[in-house]
C-alpha cells in the first residue's frame, strides 16, 4: 500500500544502497563516487577537531559550524557526513509529506507527490556523494512547516540557522514579510466596520498595517539568531569567515565550466576590469527578477519559494547540479495545484529541462575527456539552458493556481484539489 511512511522507507534503502556502493566504486574504480567537496569538509573537520581553523583547508567557502558538525568523520567513520546528508533528505521527505496533508490530502496523495522527492535518483545521488544541500534544504523546509503552523519564534529561529548555513535562502525574507500579514494569520480576527477616513488616515493606517508584531518578531529573532551565529564564528575566525562564508559567494567568479550562460564571458574577462561589469550584469537581472516574484506571490509561501529559487539558479553566474536540489524541495508541495501535473504534460516539462542539460554534458564530456575545444558549444548549450529554464518557469507559473498559506482552511484547499483533478 502507498503511504508516507512506505514511500520514507524507500527513500532510505534507496540512498543506503547508492552510498554503499559509492564505497565500492571508490575503493575499485579510478572514477571516484564521493563528490570532491566532501573531501574538503572532512579536511576541514580535522583542522577543527585539532583545534585550528577549517579554513586552512583550501576550498572551504562554508561556515565553521558544518565543519564542526562533521567531526566525527574523523574520530568516528569517514562516512558520518554522508549519513547525515541521508537522514537530512528524508526529514526533508518527511516534511514534504506533513506539510501536504496539513493542507488537506490524503496520506496516499501525500506519499505520492513526496516520492518526487524520496524516490528521486538525481536528488539521491547528490547528498549520497557527499554534498551537504540536503542540510540547508531541511532546515528551510523545517522552518516554512514552523510558518504553517504559525509558530513564528519558532519558524524565526530556524530560518535564520538556514541563512547563517548558506545565504541563499535570505531571498525568502520577502515573501516570509509578506505571508506574516496580521490579520490573514489570526484566524480569530474580526475586522471592525469600515469608518470613513481622511486621505493621510488611510495612508497611516496602511503603513500601520505593514508594521506588525509578527513580521517585527520575523525580523527580530530571525537576524538575532543570524548574528549571533555569526557574530560567535566571527570571534574566533576573524575575516577569514566573513570572507569565505558569505563575501566569497557574492563576488564569486568561476572561471570553470558551468551550467551558467555566464561562464564564458566570465572566462574571458576573468582577470581584468570587465570582470567587474559582467558580475554586475549577472547580479542585476537576478535580483530584479527574485525580487518581484518574492512579492508577487507571497502569500503561497512554498509557491514563491518555488519560483524564486528556480529563477535565482537560472539566472545565478554559477550553476551546478546541486542547485537544483534548492528549489526541487519545493516541488512536490506545490505540484498538486498545477494544471499540467498530468503525466504527458510533465513529462514534456521533465523532458525540456533533463534534454538541455544533457546537450551541455555532451559537450563538457568532449571538452573534458576528448580534449576537444568546445568552449563555443558549452556556451551555446548554457543559452539553450537558460531560455529552457526561462520557458519552464513561464509555463508553471501561467497554470499553478496559488494556494495562501493562510486564510484557506484544509477543507477548502482538498476541496480546490478535488476540482483541479476533474
Amino acid at each position: 500500500m502507498l503511504t508516507a511512511r512506505n514511500v520514507l522507507i524507500g527513500g532510505l534503502l534507496l540512498r543506503a544502497g547508492m552510498l554503499l556502493y559509492g564505497l565500492w566504486q571508490d575503493a575499485n574504480m579510478t572514477v571516484k563516487y564521493t563528490d570532491i567537496d566532501y573531501n574538503v569538509f572532512t579536511d576541514a573537520a580535522r583542522f577543527v577537531w585539532e583545534g585550528g581553523s577549517p579554513y586552512q583547508r583550501s576550498t572551504y567557502r562554508y561556515t565553521p559550524l558544518l565543519a564542526w558538525i562533521l567531526t566525527p568523520n574523523v574520530w568516528l567513520h569517514p562516512t558520518f557526513g554522508k549519513w547525515l546528508f541521508v537522514a537530512c533528505d528524508c526529514v526533508v521527505g518527511a516534511l514534504i509529506a506533513r506539510i501536504i496533508q496539513e493542507r488537506g490530502m490524503s496520506d496516499q496523495k501525500s506519499a505520492a507527490y513526496s516520492a518526487l522527492w524520496l524516490l528521486n535518483p538525481q536528488v539521491a545521488t547528490i547528498s549520497t556523494r557527499g554534498s551537504a544541500e540536503s542540510v540547508v534544504c531541511a532546515a528551510v523546509m523545517a522552518a516554512f512547516y514552523a510558518f504553517q503552523r504559525k509558530q513564528i519564534v519558532l519558524g524565526s529561529m530556524i530560518f535564520g540557522l538556514a541563512v547563517h548555513l548558506k545565504i541563499y535562502p535570505v531571498v525568502y525574507a520577502l515573501p516570509l514579510l509578506v505571508v506574516l500579514d496580521g490579520a490573514a494569520l489570526d484566524a480569530r480576527s474580526v475586522t471592525p466596520p469600515a469608518r470613513p477616513k481622511s486621505h493621510s488616515s488611510n495612508i497611516g493606517c496602511h503603513l500601520k498595517g505593514l508594521v506588525n508584531a509578527h513580521r517585527i518578531c520575523f525580523f527580530v529573532v530571525s537576524a538575532g539568531v543570524f548574528f549571533l551565529l555569526s557574530t560567535a564564528m566571527y570571534c574566533m575566525y576573524g575575516r577569514e569567515f566573513v570572507h569565505e562564508t558569505y563575501l566569497y559567494h557574492v563576488a564569486r567568479k568561476d572561471h570553470r565550466h558551468n551550467y551558467s550562460m555566464w561562464f564564458l564571458p566570465i572566462y574571458l574577462t576573468f582577470r581584468s576590469p570587465a570582470s567587474v561589469v559582467m558580475g554586475l550584469l549577472s547580479f542585476l537581472p537576478q535580483a530584479i527578477v527574485v525580487a518581484v516574484l518574492g512579492f508577487v506571490y507571497g502569500r503561497d509561501l512554498y509557491f514563491a519559494a518555488f519560483v524564486q529559487t528556480f529563477a535565482f539558479v537560472a539566472y545565478n553566474k554559477v550553476c551546478t547540479a546541486q542547485y537544483f536540489m534548492w528549489y526541487v524541495c519545493f516541488l512536490p508541495v506545490i505540484w498538486p495545484y498545477n494544471s499540467q501535473r498530468l503525466v504527458a504534460k510533465g513529462l514534456i516539462l521533465l523532458g525540456v529541462w533533463f534534454g538541455s542539460q544533457a546537450l551541455y554534458l555532451q559537450q563538457a564530456y568532449r571538452l573534458e575527456f576528448l580534449g576537444e575545444n568546445t568552449f563555443a558549444q558549452l556556451w551555446t548549450a548554457g543559452l539553450a539552458i537558460f531560455v529552457a529554464n526561462n520557458w519552464i518557469l513561464q509555463q508553471i507559473i501561467t497554470t499553478q493556481k496559488t494556494v495562501p498559506l493562510f486564510g484557506t482552511s484544509s477543507h477548502q484547499t482538498s476541496q480546490l484539489s478535488a476540482k483541479k483533478v476533474r
